[in-house]
């Protein structure tokens, strides 16, 4: 079976991880080599490691979750009442199609069926809660390195960025929902 090609999106995330892990790692050898012992070049460290934690963490859970039996009809993954006018109010319908996507193949309706992709769908929410999780995780990184307000700022900042794709998700998947119900009616009529 031929391996997919890496999207744009998916090539972008491993060429940081590596610009990263080259930062970090000479601002790390300079500052605590006393080769350069500045506040900015452990900031600067600091700041290329946390870009590389959210980013090499996401994609590690992403890969640990497909082992996970994650499936639409679980309770977490159907709609709220307070869902629809909160996507009404952020405009979701707009911008949704513009949002990066690791793997769009997983989501082409040539190559899988709309069951498939419904599944797909909880499965991505269920990564980008997880992302939520392992973003509130990186302020223990304050522990280490004080300056707590840092680490909570790039915490909120990366759960935003994982809170588009969960709007994405909760708000796609009914739609998908509602068809393969039609789907499934029509395919009663006919029997």
């Amino acid at each position: 079976m031929e391996k997919p090609k890496k999207s744009g999106s998916a090539l972008f995330m491993y060429a940081v991880i590596a610009l990263t892990i080259a930062v970090s790692g000479v601002c790390f050898i300079l500052y605590y080599g006393n080769i350069a012992p500045r506040g900015g070049v452990l900031w600067a460290g600091i700041v290329a490691f946390m870009i590389l934690y959210h980013f090499w963490l996401r994609i590690i859970m992403g890969n640990v979750n497909k082992f996970f039996p994650i499936r639409k009809e679980h309770g977490w993954f159907q709609p709220r009442a307070f869902e629809k006018p909160l996507y009404r109010f952020l405009r979701v319908k707009r911008w949704k199609d513009k949002a990066l996507t690791y793997n769009p193949e997983a989501f082409d309706l040539q190559k899988h069926s709309l069951e498939e992709v419904a599944d797909t769908m909880a499965k991505s929410e269920f990564d980008h809660w997880v992302n939520e999780i392992i973003s509130l995780v990186s302020i223990l990184f304050s522990l280490l390195w004080g300056e707590f307000w840092i680490f909570l700022l790039t915490a909120i900042f990366a759960m935003l960025f994982d809170a588009q794709f969960i709007v994405i998700q909760r708000y796609n998947r009914p739609n998908v929902l509602r068809i393969l119900e039609k789907q499934r009616q029509r395919a009663l009529a006919r029997a």
